[in-house]
């Protein structure tokens, strides 16, 4: 099964970690996966903001560095379903919606690909701390994806995890709401450390660069103690604390 990685923007810059580890866990069950060298940001910004025309120029760059691709694995709920909004931007141009609808369906999340196409549960990783998991709005609201993380962390051995109050609350990050509405931001992200506060949790585990970014940077200005930690680093440990 050959996997092109979407690495997105902020798995370039800021998680590589997390990156490297979608790599391995791909690799460890049998996906042969290459990198298109010519990807970009995927428009998301711009198209949250309103430029939808412009977006356009973003999404056909997109759709054509991936139109090789057998499967699209992303690291990142919120990008990946950036891919499945390109039909969408598409409708009155029946040559590139075709080509969008054909990324849309070979396009996956990490967690959903692994549970929906590779049929994996338990990626035989090990962890000992106590976690809880926040649930980015992307991903679940938008792309569908609410039970997999769920599911391949019930299986990590030593990892008590704790379920996060409110948890389907947006953290405050919204890609440039976060910028615009920056007061409304840091009282959503405020509110959000205090319920991980609550559950006396060591880690917080997220699927989204963006969410974790955002609430990584305000725990860290807070001096809390809780490490941020990406999923696929929690899937792919073998045995850290």
């Amino acid at each position: 099964m050959k996997v092109s990685i979407f690495i997105t923007c902020l798995g370039d810059v800021f998680y590589v970690n997390a990156c490297k580890a979608t790599v391995e866990l791909l690799e460890r069950f049998g996906c042969e996966v290459d990198f298109p060298e010519t990807q970009t940001c995927c428009g998301q910004p711009a198209y949250n903001s309103g430029y939808r025309e412009k977006t356009k120029a973003t999404a056909k760059h997109m759709i054509t560095t991936f139109a090789d691709a057998e499967y699209v694995v992303s690291p990142s709920g919120s990008c990946a379903y950036m891919f499945h909004e390109y039909e969408s931007i598409f409708k009155d141009d029946p040559v590139w919606e075709a080509k969008a609808k054909e990324l849309k369906e070979k396009t996956y999340e990490l967690t959903q690909f692994l549970t929906e196409v590779l049929a994996i549960e338990d990626t035989g990783s090990e962890f000992h701390a106590k976690a809880t998991y926040h649930t980015s709005c992307h991903m679940t609201r938008l792309l569908g994806v609410k039970d997999a993380p769920f599911k391949l962390l019930s299986h990590v051995k030593g990892l008590e995890m704790v379920d996060l109050p409110n948890r389907h609350d947006c953290c405050g990050f919204g890609g440039t709401f976060a910028v615009k509405m920056a007061q409304i931001s840091e009282q959503m992200v405020d509110e959000k450390i205090e319920h991980i506060e609550g559950t006396e949790a060591e880690v917080l585990i997220g699927a989204d660069g963006g969410c974790l970014m955002n609430i990584g940077g305000r725990i860290s200005r807070q001096n809390k103690p809780v490490k941020v930690m990406h999923i696929a680093e929690i899937l792919n440990s073998r045995g850290e604390v």
